[in-house]
């Protein structure tokens, strides 16, 4: 046997030997790559993210099975690590590499908000609090909080709470506007539940809010309810 022979078959071999998954992976990157993102499925671009995580595997059918339990490529980032551990092959590894890209997206959304007056972005505004909060499954109350030229100063989570309920104390929320010498004030929570709808008590919350602050020369600019349908504004629905 000539030495090319033996180099021919040694390579053959490797080629029947290699995971079949080896071949998919380098499709789907160039796929990816040369045709853009949405030329990708979310269980695809899942895939992408989870394959540095996990390299001798086939990701595929875990990919499709977070899909299934989540819902969409949003939710699967946003999730709690705890609940992203239940799925059987899914270690602390991956979940930090799904917890990089959700901190990645959030900066971005952030950075977005933060380069000129809030009210000249609302469209960016309404994109940084979902991509924050939408698919969290607890309710989180938010404040963004302004100079007097409309600017972001701070963006501080204010309180968890449960799955219906995050307690709001209208006081302590001014009291930290006052000390950030904050002039204006957009309030962000979301709704668990999906639907974005302000509750009853969300309304009279903002109301409290609005009244305590007024008179200090602090203006609640809106009240956001973001959710995984979609988002209301209280003041777009002149609520307040």
């Amino acid at each position: 046997m000539t030495d090319n022979q033996d180099k021919a078959e040694h390579a053959t071999g490797l080629a029947e030997s290699a995971p079949h998954y080896h071949g998919h992976r380098e499709r789907l990157r160039a796929r990816f790559r040369d045709a853009g993102p949405d030329a990708v499925s979310d269980y695809e671009l899942l895939e992408l993210v989870l394959f540095r995580a996990i390299p001798q595997r086939d990701i595929k059918p875990l990919a499709k099975q977070l899909i299934a339990k989540f819902g969409s490529f949003p939710e699967v980032v946003a999730a709690p690590r705890a609940r992203l551990k239940e799925t059987k092959g899914i270690g602390d590894a991956a979940v930090d590499e799904l917890k990089i890209v959700h901190a990645a997206a959030s900066r971005i959304a952030r950075g977005q908000v933060q380069k000129r007056p809030v009210l000249s972005s609302w469209s960016s505004v309404i994109d940084y609090c979902r991509t924050a909060q939408a698919f969290a499954e607890k309710e989180q109350f938010r404040v963004l909080f302004l100079d007097k030229r409309n600017q972001l100063i701070a963006d501080e989570l204010q309180q968890t709470g449960t799955v219906d309920h995050t307690p709001v104390y209208p006081r302590e929320v001014v009291k930290r506007a006052l000390e950030l010498s904050a002039t204006a004030l957009i309030l962000v929570h979301n709704h668990p539940s999906g639907d974005p709808t302000p509750s009853r008590a969300d309304i009279q919350m903002t109301q409290a809010i609005i009244e305590i602050a007024k008179p200090l020369g602090i203006d609640v600019h809106d009240h956001i309810i973001v959710g995984k349908d979609g988002h209301a504004s209280l003041k777009g629905l002149r609520l307040i």
